[in-house]
C-alpha cells in the first residue's frame, strides 16, 4: 500500500510539472534543460558499471544540455547557427581525449560518449523544433499544444495498451525484450491515441487554449494530420520503450535509477519520447514539404 501511494504521488507530480512547464516557454527550456542532463547523467553512470567502458560523466552531461540550449536559441532566433561551433569542439576533445585516456577499449567510450548525445541530448532538444515554429518572413511563436501533444499521446497509450493488454492480451509484441506487450494492447493504446488526437484537433481549430491566455498559436494541422501525428507517436513510442528495455537487458539492470521513487529512473520515465519526439518532428515536417 505505501508504494502505490508514493507511485501515485509521484506519478501526479510528475504528471503536473510537465504540463505545466509548457505554459511558459522559459519555464519548458529550463525544465528540459534539466531532464536533459539528469537524464545524461544516469545514463552515462549506468555505462560507466561496465567493466570496459570509462565515459566522461561531466563532459557529456555538460554537452548534452548546451545542445538543448543552443538549439532552443536556434529556434528562437536568439542566436545564429555559430552556437553550436563549441558544441562541435566539445564532442572532438571526447575523441581526442580517448588518445590519452590509456583505456583498453577507447572504441566503446567513444561509442556510449556519442550515444548519450544522439539518444538523450538531440531528441529532447526536438522539443524546441517542436515548440517554436515560424512561418515564412514571420519571426518564430511559441506554441505548447504540439509538444505537449507528445505527452499526452505517450502517456494514452501506456494507459490503453496496459488496459487492454491487461483484459484479452494473448498475443506477445516482443517477447524476446517485453514479455509483458502484446499485440492487442499496442492497438488498444492507439485507438485511445486516436481518440486524443481528434480532443487535439479540435482544441487547435477551436484556439481553446488562447482563449485562456495559454500561448498556443495555430498548428495548421488538419484532424487526419493530427490523427497520423498520435499515430506516429504512438509507434514510436513503444519501440522506445522496447529499446529502453533492451539496453537495460543489455546492461543487466532492472531500473535506470532511482530518481522518481516508485517510478525508477530518468530513462524510464522518458524512454517513448526519446524516439517519439524526433518522429513527430520528421512527421510535421515531411508534411510541410510535401
Amino acid at each position: 500500500m505505501k508504494n502505490f501511494l508514493t507511485r501515485a504521488v509521484t506519478g501526479v507530480l510528475f504528471v503536473f510539472i510537465i504540463l505545466t512547464c509548457f505554459l511558459r516557454p522559459q519555464a519548458m527550456v529550463m525544465i528540459f534543460a534539466l531532464v536533459t542532463g539528469l537524464t545524461i547523467w544516469e545514463f552515462t553512470g549506468l555505462v560507466n558499471q561496465r567493466e570496459d567502458v570509462t565515459v566522461n560523466r561531466f563532459i557529456c552531461t555538460v554537452a548534452g544540455v548546451y545542445l538543448f540550449f543552443a538549439i532552443a536559441g536556434f529556434c528562437t532566433e536568439l542566436t545564429g547557427s555559430a552556437v553550436f561551433i563549441p558544441y562541435l569542439l566539445t564532442l572532438v576533445y571526447l575523441f581526442v581525449s580517448g588518445l590519452y585516456a590509456r583505456n583498453e577499449n577507447p572504441i566503446n567510450d567513444w561509442a556510449y560518449s556519442m550515444l548519450s548525445q544522439m539518444y538523450i541530448a538531440l531528441p529532447f532538444s526536438c522539443l524546441s523544433v517542436l515548440a517554436f515554429r515560424a512561418a515564412p518572413g514571420e519571426l518564430p511563436a511559441y506554441n505548447m499544444l504540439l509538444p505537449v501533444s507528445i505527452f499526452v499521446f505517450l502517456w494514452m497509450n501506456d494507459t490503453g495498451a496496459y488496459c487492454t493488454g491487461s483484459l484479452i492480451g494473448r498475443h506477445k509484441l516482443f517477447p524476446r525484450i517485453s514479455p509483458a506487450k502484446s499485440w492487442e494492447g499496442s492497438v488498444g493504446g492507439g485507438i485511445i491515441v486516436v481518440f486524443f488526437a481528434l480532443l487535439m484537433s479540435w482544441i487547435d481549430e477551436s484556439h481553446a487554449l488562447e482563449s485562456l491566455g495559454v500561448p498556443a498559436a495555430e498548428t495548421g494541422l488538419s484532424q487526419l494530420e493530427w490523427i497520423g501525428l498520435g499515430v506516429v507517436v504512438a509507434v514510436f513510442g513503444t519501440w522506445g520503450d522496447l529499446v529502453e528495455s533492451l539496453m537495460k537487458r543489455t546492461l543487466g539492470v532492472k531500473d535506470s535509477g532511482n530518481i522518481l521513487p516508485g517510478h525508477g529512473g530518468m530513462l524510464d520515465r522518458f524512454d517513448s519520447s526519446l524516439m517519439a519526439i524526433p518522429a513527430a518532428v520528421v512527421y510535421i515536417y515531411t508534411l510541410t514539404v510535401v
